[in-house]
């Protein structure tokens, strides 16, 4: 007998399924969740800055009778339904759309002050004495028999395939990341990774001066052009520059800077150059920039865009008229300083572009790449008429000799130093001792020698067995 007959309860065999996503208590549990990740959000108190947030994210900046504190609290809100980082997406995506609206044939100019258009009527100047000196001795240059200019290179070049290491010494406890030759070639100016500075006997190798004052790692080390020479020791002899846009400045009889240009930071300055005259002073900077300091009137006289990534090297046409620079953009630029104008844009290399120098001819520009190449470029054409597939790891530099423009000397990732004919670009000598990748190199000012740095913390001196090297 059934126990519910006869009363009130009513049996039915039809059941109600309930929608579990449209339950009152799952709805009760994302409310909760929502107001517990509103409360994780960090939300600015300044005012201003979230109505600049709520203007980000397309909303209104303040509703009627709405106070700071309930605009804050809105603001919490609409990130919480959002996503936390709505805003710093919107930047980046920002940003990323600049980047690549920005187009690296572009060039930028900035008004300068009036400092600058007397260091261009300057330069004009200086240049013009230059280029006349510079065509004299390529007009006395190409009068001599043709025989004999080729007897001249044949006994150059037998005399540089004679190369070999001289000595080897160990230049710091990190990376020796730059070298170079005193004007006189009496010494060796090195830097490294520690933050030192350091001047060698060239003869000996035996250290003469250490010179502290960077921080962090030095990138890059030159001597003034007449340092050694007419240049008094208490005066400005070297420059360096380094990591968090430090640049200092030395004499020959201080270990401590004599000076400093401020202005870089915090970002990196890579490589720095003297121009011919020793008055200015170029910078390439990690804020996609090159600088030209007056050293005289001790101040920056252009800022000057032009590469839409990271300067990395910067040179000097022999006459001083121009600046060449090198980029991370994988371009490299020619600029006047007598007009402030790119008269020649350097396409052509497929990855960063990490060193740059011009022949002492003075149409011809040789540039080092990540690509593992050397592309020769034509002033006169402005084109690139040569490509040497130098290397089998990075190009680290680039450098002519300094008496005739007649060879080419190149360093690599690959642990060898190069040297290579003109005008024909062919090889002639591989230096091979470094037992890591070789981070720079030079030729002294009178070609009998070639030293260059390395990652393994040591400096070679490379000579000839040869005597009379010209």
């Amino acid at each position: 007998m059934n126990s519910s007959k006869g009363s009130n309860i009513h049996i039915s065999t039809e059941y109600m399924e309930l929608d579990e996503d449209r339950g009152p208590r799952r709805s009760v549990l994302e409310e909760f969740e929502k107001k517990r990740r509103a409360r994780q959000i960090p939300v600015t108190v300044d005012d201003i800055e979230v109505k600049t947030h709520l203007r980000e994210v397309g909303e209104p900046i303040c509703l009627f009778g709405e106070g700071p504190a309930d605009r804050r609290e809105r603001l919490r809100q609409i990130l919480a339904k959002l996503g936390q980082f709505t805003i710093k997406k919107a930047k980046e995506e920002e940003k990323a759309e600049l980047e690549k609206d920005r187009d690296p044939n572009t060039t930028w100019y900035h008004e300068g002050p009036e400092s600058l258009r007397e260091a261009r009527y300057w330069i004009a100047n200086y240049s013009l004495k230059r280029a006349k000196q510079r065509i004299d001795r390529a007009k006395g240059y190409k009068a001599l028999p043709e025989a004999v200019k080729t007897a001249n290179r044949q006994e150059l070049y037998n005399k540089l395939r004679s190369f070999e290491i001289n000595a080897s010494q160990i230049g710091d406890r990190r990376p020796v990341s730059c070298c170079q030759f005193s004007p006189d070639c009496t010494m060796i100016a090195t830097g490294s990774w520690s933050g030192l500075c350091k001047l060698w006997n060239k003869e000996t190798l035996n250290p003469i001066k250490i010179l502290s004052g960077h921080q962090g790692s030095v990138c890059g080390m030159v001597f003034h052009p007449e340092s050694t020479l007419t240049q008094s020791r208490s005066a400005l002899n070297l420059a360096s520059c380094g990591d968090g846009g430090a640049v200092n400045l030395w004499s020959l009889e201080s270990e401590e800077p004599i000076g400093s240009l401020e202005g870089h930071e915090p970002h990196r300055v890579s490589r720095l150059a003297f121009h011919p005259s020793g008055r200015f002073l170029a910078t390439a900077c990690f804020d996609k920039s090159w600088r030209l300091w007056d050293l005289e009137a001790n101040e920056e006289v252009l800022y000057q865009e032009g590469h839409s990534k990271e300067v990395y090297d910067v040179a000097f046409h022999p006459d001083g008229s121009l600046a060449a620079t090198a980029g991370l953009d994988d371009f490299g630029r020619v600029w006047d300083l007598r007009t402030g104008h790119c008269i020649m844009f350097m396409e052509g290399h497929i990855k960063e572009v990490l060193s740059i120098a011009f022949s002492l001819n003075g149409y011809q520009v040789a540039t080092g790449s990540e690509d593992n190449c050397v592309k020769i470029w034509n002033l006169r054409q402005r084109s690139c008429e040569y490509t040497i597939p130098a290397h089998t790891n990075n190009v680290s530099k680039v450098v002519f000799d300094k008496v005739n423009g007649n060879f080419l000397v190149t360093s690599s990732y690959d642990n060898t130093v190069k040297v290579w004919t003109y005008p024909t670009w062919t090889q002639i000598h591989t230096l091979s001792g470094h037992d890591n990748k070789v981070m720079c190199a030079d030729i002294s000012s009178d070609n009998q020698c070639i030293v260059s740095s390395s990652y393994d913390r040591t400096f070679k001196l490379w000579t000839s067995s040869k005597e009379g090297l010209s």
